[in-house]
């Protein structure tokens, strides 16, 4: 499980890829290999991935095919930058909302407005993600925990970002048309699935 919030900014050092899988080669600070076993999960940019080997700073992550067409870490080149997680521990402060690294797919940043104080953000995506999508609800964007502030019926949303967010994060490095992963809220999904259920199960139950 993750919280959320981005612990780093790292850069690729290699993409080694093969026939149905990536191996990514990220460099890792002293501090974030700190305890750093093979086997530990770390969330890349929001994608839950197992250490496969350390090699002083540079630690490695094979990625599936299913996983590169998911997501977006096939479109990862040596040089790329990615937010960083590793796993939460037992009774580390939750500063987002609880993340599974298991990422829905992807959406497209389709506006950026910037002002003085303000970094707001556009987003597009598959119209069937939207029931899940509410306005001061969560989402987790790139595995960084993030709130809803609009809904767009033409199937979108916004954020907006705080300075310390810009710093800790890649979202200052974005372009339009780029791509980024989305992981929803799991209690959001729950609660408008049970909804969605007992709404169908009373309208069958009247027309019995």
């Amino acid at each position: 499980m993750y919280t959320g919030i981005v612990q780093r900014v790292a850069d690729i050092i290699a993409v080694e890829k093969k026939t149905g899988l990536n191996t990514l080669v990220i460099n890792f600070d002293n501090a974030l290999l700190n305890n750093l076993s093979i086997g530990a999960s770390v969330a890349v940019d929001g994608v839950c991935l197992t250490v496969t080997t350390i090699n002083n700073n540079q630690v490695s992550f094979d990625v599936m095919q299913e996983t590169l067409n998911k997501t977006t870490l096939g479109l990862l080149n040596a040089g790329d930058k990615v937010n960083l997680e590793r796993s939460a521990k037992q009774g580390d402060e939750i500063g987002g909302h609880l993340l599974s690294g298991h990422v829905e797919g992807t959406a497209t940043i389709s506006q950026i407005r910037q002002s003085e104080n303000n970094y707001v953000i556009d987003f597009t995506c598959t119209a069937e993600w939207m029931k899940y999508i509410l306005p001061k609800g969560f989402i987790a964007i790139n595995g960084a925990s993030l709130t809803i502030v609009e809904t767009y019926k033409t199937g979108g949303f916004n954020v907006h970002l705080i300075p310390e967010t810009l710093r800790a994060t890649t979202f200052k490095l974005k372009q339009l048309g780029d791509t980024v992963n989305i992981e929803i809220d799991n209690q959001t999904k729950v609660i408008v699935t049970t909804v969605e259920r007992y709404l169908h199960e009373q309208s069958h139950s009247q027309n019995l």
